[in-house]
C-alpha cells in the first residue's frame, strides 16, 4: 500500500512538473520572439509647421431680410373697381395698383364744390357789410363757419377719394396678388406683398463677449444654402445698443447688396465677419489636432537614434492653445514652433514614444464636388 502511494505521489510530481516546464518553456521562447521583433512604425501624414498671415472671423447665423417689406392693405372698406399690377410686377413708388369704386364721394364732392362759390360770395358780401355796419359780427362769423365747414368738407371727400386709389408706398417687387376684380374689401384686407430687393439685410446675434470685435461698416462674407457657390459680401449697419439679459447675446443688421436678386427675404444664411488681419501665427490643419476632455494635443514628430545608431521618428504628444478656426485650419496660439514636424492624420494608432513612418496620402484632400447623400 505504502509503495502504490509512493508511485502516485511520483507520478503526479512528473505530470505536475512537465506542465510547468512547458510552460515556462513557452513564456521564454514567446519573449525571445517578442524581444526579436522590430519596433512597430504607424504610418501617419504629416506636415511641417509654417509661419502664415492669418485672417480670423467670426461665425453668426441668421436670415435674409428686405430692406424694405410691406403688405399692403387698404384703409377704407369697399369694392374694387380696378387693379393696375400683376402678381411679380416690378412697381415704381406712387404707382396705382388698385383702384376701389367711388362714386359717391365723387358725386358728394362735385356737389359740394358746386356749393363752394356761393357761401364764398356771401361770405365775403357779409364781410364787406360789416366794414359799414350794416351787419352784426355775429352774421359774419356764421358765414366764415359755413365757408370753412365746406372747404373742410371738401377736402374730406378728396382725401377719402384718394384712399381708394392704393398706391405703392415704395419701388419694388410684387407677390402673389390676393384681390380679383369687384370683391368687396373690408378695412384691412391683405392685397398683395411688397418688397424693395435691390438690397437686402441679414440680422443675427453674437456673444456680448465679442462685441469689441465688430464695428459700423465692418465687412462680412454670406453664404446661403440656395446658392453654394456663391459668396455675398455684406457690411454691419447697425448694432443693437442692449444686450439681452435672458441670453447674453445681441442683435445685429447687416446690409447686403442683392441686383442679381438671388437673395430673397425669409432665407437662412451663414456670416463669416472678417476680423483684422494678424501677421506670422501658426495655422495648422484641424485633423492634427486632438481634441479631448483634458485639452487639445498634438503629435510631434522628432528624430531619434536607436543604440545600434539607426534613425527613426518618434511621436511626442504636446499640449497646445488654440484660438479660432476657420474652414478647414486653425490657429495655434501656443504649443507649436515654427518648422515642427506634426501628424496631420493616422493619430489614433499613435501613443507618447510610437514611432511613425510619413507617407502620402490624399485621403484629406477636399473633393472637388461633394458626393449626393
Amino acid at each position: 500500500m505504502k509503495k502504490w502511494i509512493a508511485s502516485a505521489i511520483i507520478l503526479a510530481i512528473l505530470v505536475f512538473g512537465t506542465v510547468i516546464g512547458f510552460n515556462m518553456f513557452k513564456a521564454k521562447k514567446i519573449n525571445e520572439y517578442l524581444s526579436s521583433r522590430p519596433i512597430p512604425e504607424f504610418p501617419v501624414t504629416a506636415t511641417t509647421v509654417k509661419l502664415e498671415d492669418w485672417t480670423p472671423h467670426l461665425r453668426a447665423i441668421g436670415f435674409i431680410e428686405p430692406m424694405q417689406g410691406v403688405t399692403i392693405t387698404n384703409e377704407v372698406a369697399g369694392k374694387v373697381s380696378k387693379i393696375n399690377f400683376v402678381s411679380g410686377q416690378k412697381l415704381q413708388k406712387g404707382d396705382p395698383i388698385v383702384y376701389q369704386d367711388s362714386e359717391v364721394e365723387q358725386a358728394n364732392l362735385k356737389a359740394a364744390k358746386a356749393r363752394l362759390p356761393s357761401v364764398e360770395r356771401n361770405y365775403k358780401r357779409l364781410n364787406s357789410l360789416l366794414k359799414k355796419g350794416s351787419v352784426s359780427q355775429g352774421n359774419v362769423d356764421d358765414a366764415q363757419a359755413e365757408y370753412l365747414a365746406l372747404q373742410g368738407e371738401i377736402e374730406g371727400y378728396a382725401a377719402t377719394i384718394s384712399l381708394r386709389t392704393i398706391r405703392a408706398p415704395f419701388s419694388g417687387v410684387t407677390g402673389l396678388r390676393n384681390v380679383f376684380l369687384g370683391q368687396y374689401l373690408a378695412n384691412g384686407t391683405e392685397i398683395v406683398r411688397l418688397e424693395d430687393i435691390s438690397r437686402m439685410q441679414m440680422r443675427f446675434t453674437i456673444a456680448q463677449n465679442d462685441i469689441n470685435k465688430v464695428h459700423i461698416n465692418q465687412a462680412m462674407d454670406v453664404f446661403i444654402d440656395a446658392q453654394p457657390d456663391s459668396t455675398f459680401t455684406g457690411v454691419i449697419t447697425a448694432i443693437e445698443p442692449a444686450v439681452n439679459s435672458e441670453s447674453g447675446l445681441i442683435l445685429i443688421q447687416a446690409s447686403i447688396p442683392n441686383e442679381a436678386q438671388k437673395l430673397r427675404s425669409g432665407m437662412f444664411a451663414k456670416a463669416n465677419i472678417i476680423l483684422p488681419t494678424v501677421k506670422k501665427q501658426i495655422i495648422v490643419p484641424v485633423t492634427a489636432v486632438n481634441y479631448t476632455l483634458y485639452g487639445e494635443t498634438v503629435y510631434v514628430l522628432t528624430e531619434q537614434q536607436t543604440d545600434e545608431g539607426k534613425t527613426f521618428l518618434e511621436a511626442k504628444q504636446r499640449i497646445v492653445t488654440l484660438g479660432k478656426t476657420k474652414d478647414d485650419s486653425v490657429h495655434v496660439l501656443s504649443g507649436l514652433d515654427e518648422n515642427d514636424v506634426i501628424a496631420t492624420s493616422g493619430q489614433v494608432r499613435l501613443s507618447n514614444g510610437s514611432h511613425v513612418k510619413i507617407v502620402e496620402s490624399n485621403a484629406l484632400d477636399t473633393p472637388s464636388v461633394l458626393p449626393a447623400l
